[in-house]
């Protein structure tokens, strides 16, 4: 007898853990904002971006740069649209080459051909990283591009990959660091 009423006891605890947590979940759902598109339910610099039609999250980047350089004594960094547009053409050239060597100018000339007047500009180029969260790592990790997150002159970026599937490296990647100084 007193085993049935534990198994009993134990059948309602659970019920009770199943409804309570579901609340819960019900009502941190509700309080949030809706939050930015996740792969399997992992954040988005975690995203594999070795696929067609992959984007990185300039957002996400702006944000975790933006840690680094805090917590090194920088300003903070906001993406920035003509950036944005720079970098993707140096990610697709390099894709479509199948070479991270690949320019398609100095990273000076490119925003200037853009009608977009800066002070300091400098660039990351890089292949291979799969995630965001990796190309972070690995430039973290390389002297100059470590300098160039943390110059202390730029405040806006741009980011993007490009795809080659069949590549070595299936995905490069150019970082755009700028300071605005207005209109050309």
């Amino acid at each position: 007898m007193a085993e049935r009423e534990l198994k009993a006891a134990d059948r309602i605890f659970v019920r009770r853990q199943i409804l309570l947590g579901g609340g819960s979940l019900l009502l941190l759902s509700a309080c949030s904002e809706t939050p930015a598109p996740r792969q399997s339910g992992q954040p988005s610099f975690y995203r594999n971006l070795a696929e067609a039609g992959a984007r990185v999250d300039a957002a996400m980047a702006a944000e975790m740069i933006t840690g680094y350089r805090r917590n090194n004594g920088r300003g903070p960094l906001a993406v920035d649209a003509v950036l944005m547009r720079v970098a993707e053409t140096q990610a697709n050239a390099m894709a479509s080459a199948d070479q991270v060597g690949v320019r398609t100018g100095t990273v000076n000339a490119r925003l200037s051909a853009q009608g977009y007047a800066h002070g300091a500009a400098v660039e990351n180029t890089s292949a291979g990283y799969m995630t965001l969260a990796e190309a972070f790592s690995g430039w973290r990790d390389s002297p100059p591009h470590r300098a160039h997150m943390l110059n202390p002159a730029v405040t806006r970026l741009g980011l993007a990959t490009g795809y080659r599937p069949g590549s070595r490296y299936r995905v490069f990647w150019a970082l755009v660091l700028a300071q605005p100084t207005g209109t050309a």
